[in-house]
């Protein structure tokens, strides 16, 4: 298995795509034939994870987006920032990054700013006392073969056109002192999220639907 280390190299590079495709296909093939004891999470933005290793204040993921709506929704809102820093590489399809711009507004505020505590397989969104306007910098679009890096703390939202699944290995190095942010609404409240795990079976049934995607490039 390639280390943090080696496939952050070759994402940097950017030289061999097809050593990063053959990386997630066999251990797509692990998951689905139960050499690796992973259970796939269905993420409230959208997505499904695969949390391929954590070693410390590193994580490997292979993210997958469906074709048809995502089985669960955030409570607050799609857009978000995180307390480490992402370098993604898109194997299939095609992901769009909105970048936004937050601004402190307590007179005249759209959204609160919501603290995500993670435990385990639940997400508490402590309602913070901060209050903001949040509008759009930049999209990006990012198709199969390209690699982009989101830092830590940057609100954004990651998303995918109607009907067109993608696919994407994730690396994300922990910054200290940093927490995850989400914005909801503004008279929302604290709440707990519990996240849905996976059983073996349909982890392994996921992990041959995301193998075909990627195959296809």
């Amino acid at each position: 298995m390639m280390t943090y280390a080696e496939l952050e190299r070759e994402i940097d590079r950017g030289t061999r795509p097809e050593l990063l495709r053959r990386w997630v296909l066999d251990v797509l093939d692990d998951v689905a034939d139960g050499r690796r004891p992973l259970r796939a999470v269905r993420h409230p933005l959208g997505f499904t994870c695969l949390p391929v290793d954590r070693t410390g204040s590193d994580g490997i993921c292979v993210h997958a987006w469906p074709a048809g709506p995502p089985p669960v929704e955030p409570t607050t809102s799609a857009m978000h920032s995180h307390s480490w820093d992402l370098l993604s590489h898109v194997l299939h399809g095609r992901v769009r990054n909105e970048l936004i711009e937050v601004t402190d507004a307590p007179a005249e505020p759209v959204w609160r700013v919501y603290e995500v505590r993670s435990r385990a397989d639940v997400d508490e969104m402590a309602a913070t006392d901060r209050l903001v306007t949040a509008v759009t910098a930049t999209v990006e679009t990012h198709e199969a073969g390209d690699s982009y890096a989101l830092r830590a703390g940057g609100f954004h939202t990651s998303e995918v056109d109607p009907g067109q699944p993608a696919v994407t290995v994730a690396l994300g190095r922990t910054t200290p002192g940093g927490c995850d942010l989400s914005l909801g609404a503004v008279d929302g409240r604290s709440h707990r999220v519990r996240r849905d795990r996976c059983e073996a079976a349909e982890t392994a049934r996921m992990a041959r639907e995301i193998a075909r995607l990627v195959a296809r490039g």
